[in-house]
């Protein structure tokens, strides 16, 4: 089953990327080529979700489960991939449900820092994936600098924990003065 997931990742990972570059383009213009672009977000987003689940299945199926969890790198490739996959599954929804509403004011400054915080799980992921086949990439060493090992470390690093509180804390005050603004 390997060889057939590392062929079939690259179609999520394709489309997500180039969902990231039309998000970059669509924050930073309103040109017929960015709305263009922007009009095909769900569908690539919704095409990405698909391809992305089917890469989760038969990457599920490359190891025993019971070998691939007993490592840490094994669990971290896991929690990456679950995120990624998830994280790109509700930005596709959201943008689905919202349209071209998700371009308006300040939510396409939250939708460039969603693209750029999904391209990062998408960028831990694969990195991930490439240590378990034994072709570690230069992202490593950026992992190393900010304290994680992944070889030997099952754990939420404390920049990440300290990253969620803050976008956490934050998106609840866009979301509350949102509400205030409507009423």
């Amino acid at each position: 089953m390997a060889p057939y997931h590392h062929l079939m990742v690259h179609f999520p990972i394709a489309l997500w990327t180039v969902a990231t570059l039309i998000i970059i383009l669509r924050s930073f213009s309103d040109g017929a080529l960015a709305r263009n672009a922007g009009a095909v977000l769900a569908p690539l987003l919704g095409l990405g979700a698909l391809t992305g689940a089917i890469a989760y299945a038969m990457g599920l199926l490359v190891f025993p489960f019971e070998a691939i969890s007993m490592s840490p790198l094994g669990r971290n490739k896991i929690i990456a991939a679950t995120w990624a996959l998830a994280y790109w599954s509700l930005l596709a929804v959201i943008v689905w449900r919202l349209g071209e509403a998700v371009w308006r004011g300040f939510s396409r400054w939250v939708m460039l820092g969603l693209g750029l915080l999904g391209s990062g799980l998408l960028t831990v992921a694969g990195a991930l994936g490439g240590h378990l086949t034994g072709t570690p990439s230069a992202v490593s060493r950026l992992f190393r600098l900010l304290g994680w090992e992944v070889y030997t470390t099952f754990y939420v690093p404390t920049f990440v924990l300290i990253a969620l509180v803050v976008t956490a804390v934050v998106l609840t005050g866009i979301g509350l003065s949102a509400r205030r603004a409507r009423a």
